[in-house]
């Protein structure tokens, strides 16, 4: 066993601070000159980019409901074991999510948590919502609080005179309302660490917000009090059996690193790829890879991209393997009707058009079970991951096989040749045979 410290950053709820707060302490504690470890608290794919923009190290997902709680166990083992500290943002309010919670990572993992407490409306009350949290269950508690929104000194006074008379949690700090920090939005959340969204003097003024209004020290001492890791086994590196495209690029963004990492560990080797700047997909491919993103906000330029366009058409049609999820399924869909209505060309291998919507179109966490042998794995194969798009499409025709039954009572996961494609994000944690079995299939089906 391996000693880590360690801390769980959770808010009472959604745009409480948490992510603002977050990247504060991260940039703080790599300005001090600490080894920081990032990880966020459930399914989310743009977090974890902004942690790698402040720290220079890969984020992990940790979702027990979706990746398993031995999967989670082993990706925070294995992460945390040459580090300074890790810092877990949390997600939504602390309880929020069930098994997916922050409360209840905290639990499995022994980890304290640090709540962030928005008192922008509030001065003594803040203590009354504390007290809720640290009584609602026997547990997991916060340990310590960090104030968020203060507006004088005077309302620092009142707030924290309340909370030492009536809670446990001990006050870390406070950020002030002053802190004039913003993280760009757009229709499904932050902007990516990719498009680096955040100017770098705004990190310095943020870093140093935090160090001036942070006990940083205490935070590492309460990170202490964190339960021991266990000694897990670096993921194998396996012979090569099989190479697959990966598009990354702007447009699609959306992966689980630990997606990648299984991959490699099945035998495949990864060869990212641009459908918005190349013109050919990669050399001696078996298979390809297209991930979620934003395909929607770069419709123009991947329909003008007639070349790699046309190759991905090409390669599906003479049976070559592509597994797509959600922005990848659109860019396979025959069109993309943008927020604007304008209808841009894909690549047409599913013959429907894929519509943004106003309003979210669908969001939560899906199981799904596999109705036929496919190149995840035999009839039967259980899955899990999560939805969260502002599309939808035509109703797909019935001549194309739906291979996923769904716990939300729908069918999904739509096959054309060797071609799987649907709206689900799947984190291979929870089934990692499943990719295994894809190297497997794709091993002898180069084209």
């Amino acid at each position: 066993m391996g000693h880590s410290r360690a801390v769980i950053i959770a808010g009472t709820h959604s745009g409480s601070g948490k992510t603002t707060l977050t990247l504060g302490l991260m940039a703080a504690l790599v300005n001090q000159g600490y080894k920081v470890q990032p990880f966020k608290c459930g399914p989310d794919f743009i977090d974890p980019t902004l942690h790698r923009l402040v720290t220079g190290t890969i984020s992990r997902n940790l979702d027990i409901w979706m990746s398993g709680n031995q999967f989670v166990r082993e990706t925070y083992s294995r992460h945390t074991q040459d580090v300074d500290i890790s810092v877990i943002e949390g997600v939504m309010g602390m309880f929020d999510g069930g098994s997916s919670s922050s409360a209840t990572l905290a639990t499995k993992l022994g980890i304290p948590v640090v709540l962030v407490l928005d008192v922008s409306s509030a001065a003594e009350s803040a203590a009354a919502v504390l007290n809720g949290f640290e009584s609602f269950t026997s547990d997991v508690s916060p340990k310590a609080v960090i104030l968020n929104q203060i507006g004088s000194q005077r309302h620092l006074q009142l707030v924290s005179d309340a909370i030492r008379q009536h809670c446990k949690a001990e006050i870390l700090g406070y950020l002030p309302r002053t802190l004039n920090f913003r993280i760009p939005e757009r229709h499904l959340g932050l902007h990516m660490g990719e498009e680096s969204p955040l100017r770098k003097e705004a990190v310095t003024e943020l870093a140093k917000t935090v160090s001036d209004h942070i006990d940083l020290d205490r935070l590492m001492a309460i990170g202490e009090k964190t339960q021991k890791v266990m000694k897990v086994q670096q993921l194998d590196s396996v012979q090569v059996q099989a190479r697959i495209a990966v598009a990354r690029d702007k447009a699609f963004c959306f992966y689980y690193e630990d997606n990648l990492d299984l991959l490699r560990s099945a035998g495949a080797e990864l060869a990212f790829f641009s459908p918005l700047a190349d013109d050919r997909l990669p050399e001696n491919i078996s298979a390809i890879y297209l991930g979620g993103g934003y395909p929607e906000l770069f419709a123009a330029e991947l329909s003008e991209n007639k070349k790699m366009l046309t190759s991905i058409c090409q390669w599906a049609k003479d049976g070559g393997v592509i597994y797509a999820e959600c922005g990848g399924f659109m860019y396979l869909s025959r069109s993309i009707v943008d927020f604007n209505e304008k209808a841009h060309d894909m690549a047409g291998i599913f013959p429907v058009q894929a519509r943004m919507l106003k309003s979210l179109a669908a969001l939560g966490y899906r199981e799904i079970r596999l109705t036929d042998n496919c190149i995840l794995g035999p009839a039967g194969t259980v899955l899990r991951g999560h939805e969260f798009h502002y599309s939808n499409i035509d109703r797909m025709p019935d001549e194309i096989e739906r291979l996923y039954t769904v716990n939300n009572n729908t069918e999904e996961g739509y096959r054309y040749k060797n071609v799987l494609g649907g709206y689900m994000h799947l984190h291979f944690g929870f089934n990692p045979q499943a990719l295994t079995e894809f190297v497997k299939t794709i091993q002898n089906s180069s084209i």
